[in-house]
């Protein structure tokens, strides 16, 4: 496939892109009223900044085309693959509790990309400009924002979580202007889809049954496909999207993430992460840990993730209750209570699968009641102690780090090691086999808060791209043990893995817009 030229000249080489035709893009399929067409706002000097060569390769996309000045027109929506017809994306919210008509205000859906094995992904471009759902805005977004969702959405990927990702950056040539004048950028985003709850808010809000029964049927078509032949294809798709949003959430806990800002236009039916403006990841354990410089009141610590996903699943199941119950012409409330029992359960299965991840993180083949309490314990420790939360997790793989390390020699953890010993013996596996069991799910290296500010601060400030691209390869293999050379104190790699020195420590983050 070819991409668009304004002039004569012969066809450049194409990227790859399978762009569906206009009339084959699937949400395009959707009532008007779910979105906008208008192309991207031309830019000055677009330049490639960064291309995910890994995950081009993995759409079926040519890296080489995509980090050309040809790749740096195509990612500025300067030009537009063929079948591209781009389009903003309504939907609405709930943020802080409030509800609010939102949209697409600077991002476009540049289209569905069909990739080598099949699949349909969104390609977005966040940051082409003013869209009818910009509110004011300029549209537009800054270099070292765009930066921080690639790291950090990469280094998500990595460590096993579901997430959009980040197939490039470039730079515009211009200026946006927020607290400071910043260099302008633009983001090219992979998602499996931007279907949001906020979207169904959104069609609820339309006081039109058929809109929200289109979206519903259209969410259920591209991502649970095995709800359409359930007695209740509705009930089956909000059962679905709970399951998912459970072992997500779960994840995020396991790993220390906070993502700062779970309003519901933030929540992807897909069950990836999605829009990592002020996030961050716990140094010290503390579940009322909160980062976002806009959380003033703590609303989304680390610790409220499971009951704040629960609360938006409540807002998607609202806007599916005339559809979850045959009774629902005569009384649009009758599938409250279905609504009711399907997420009543919804943070007992967070729980559990946050269980089954830490028994892994303690090396523990089967399952015993007192799990829990042992887990807990250690938490509680950990959060006493202001211990390193990815650091005590796999420090409990290394014998000599727990002996030497005057933190393990606490009374406390001393109680709390003999009690998951004589755990751990009580299971037939061998100790190599519950170090390795422990290896592949506590992460040794995470995108530290101060190593990622440092990095964005070098590219963005000084024009120094090394440090960023050292700590993105660094966050490629997570869960891989230090070299020789990366133990040594005054390593580059070992500064990477360490927390943070008072002087350097993060206490608040900031969303970029």
């Amino acid at each position: 496939m070819t991409v668009s030229e304004s002039s004569s000249s012969p066809a450049p080489p194409d990227a790859g892109w399978r762009m569906a035709q206009a009339d084959a893009q699937t949400y395009a399929g959707l009532p008007t009223v779910f979105f906008s067409h208008l192309t991207p706002t031309p830019v000055r000097e677009p330049r490639v900044a960064i291309v995910n060569h890994a995950l081009a390769r993995t759409l079926g996309l040519d890296p080489d085309v995509l980090d050309s000045p040809q790749g740096a027109r195509i990612l500025s929506g300067n030009e537009l693959p063929d079948g591209a017809r781009p389009l903003a994306q309504a939907y609405a919210g709930h943020q802080y509790a409030r509800f609010v008509m939102l949209g697409d205000g600077r991002a476009l859906l540049l289209g569905e990309h069909l990739t080598p094995d099949g699949r349909r992904v969104d390609i977005q471009l966040k940051g082409s400009g003013p869209t009818p759902y910009s509110r004011g805005g300029d549209g537009r977004a800054a270099l070292g924002p765009m930066l921080r969702e690639y790291v950090i959405s990469e280094a998500m990927h990595a460590l096993g979580v579901a997430t959009t990702r980040s197939l490039a950056v470039v730079t515009t040539g211009e200026t946006v202007y927020r607290q400071t004048p910043q260099r302008g950028a633009i983001l090219t985003r992979v998602a499996a889809s931007h279907l949001r709850v906020g979207t169904f808010e959104y069609a609820a809000s339309l006081a039109d049954p058929l809109a929200v029964k289109a979206l519903a049927d259209y969410a259920i078509a591209r991502h649970y496909p095995e709800a359409m032949s359930a007695r209740n294809p509705y009930l089956a798709f909000l059962n679905a999207v709970s399951a998912r949003q459970a072992l997500l959430i779960a994840q995020w806990q396991a790993i220390g993430f906070i993502h700062g800002v779970m309003n519901t236009d933030n929540m992807a039916i897909s069950g990836e992460t999605i829009d990592y403006g002020p996030c961050a990841f716990l140094d010290e354990y503390d579940p009322a840990a909160v980062f976002s410089a806009i959380d003033r009141y703590g609303r989304y610590a680390f610790g409220n993730q499971p009951a704040i996903a629960q609360w938006n699943l409540a807002r998607l199941a609202e806007t599916l209750l005339p559809l979850l119950d045959e009774d629902a012409h005569e009384d649009p409330q009758a599938g409250l209570s279905v609504a009711q029992d399907a997420l009543r359960p919804f943070l007992s299965h967070v729980r559990a699968a946050w269980l089954g991840i830490t028994r892994a993180k303690l090396g523990l083949f089967n399952e015993e009641d007192d799990d829990d309490a042992l887990a807990q314990n250690l938490l509680t420790w950990m959060r006493d102690q202001r211990a390193d939360f990815t650091n005590t997790w796999r420090a409990l793989i290394s014998e000599g780090q727990l002996q030497s390390d005057d933190l393990f020699q606490d009374a406390g953890f001393l109680a709390w090691r003999t009690r998951w010993e004589e755990r751990r013996r009580r299971q037939t596996e061998p100790w190599a086999l519950s170090a390795a069991r422990m290896r592949a799910a506590s992460p040794a290296i995470i995108p530290r808060n101060h190593a990622v500010e440092a990095a964005l601060t070098a590219w963005v400030e000084r024009q120094n791209e090394a440090p960023f691209k050292r700590l993105l390869a660094a966050l490629a293999a997570p869960y891989d043990d230090p070299t020789p050379d990366a133990q040594a104190q005054n390593s580059e790699d070992a500064s990477l893995r360490r927390p943070p020195t008072p002087q350097e420590r993060v206490h608040q983050t900031f969303c970029g817009t």
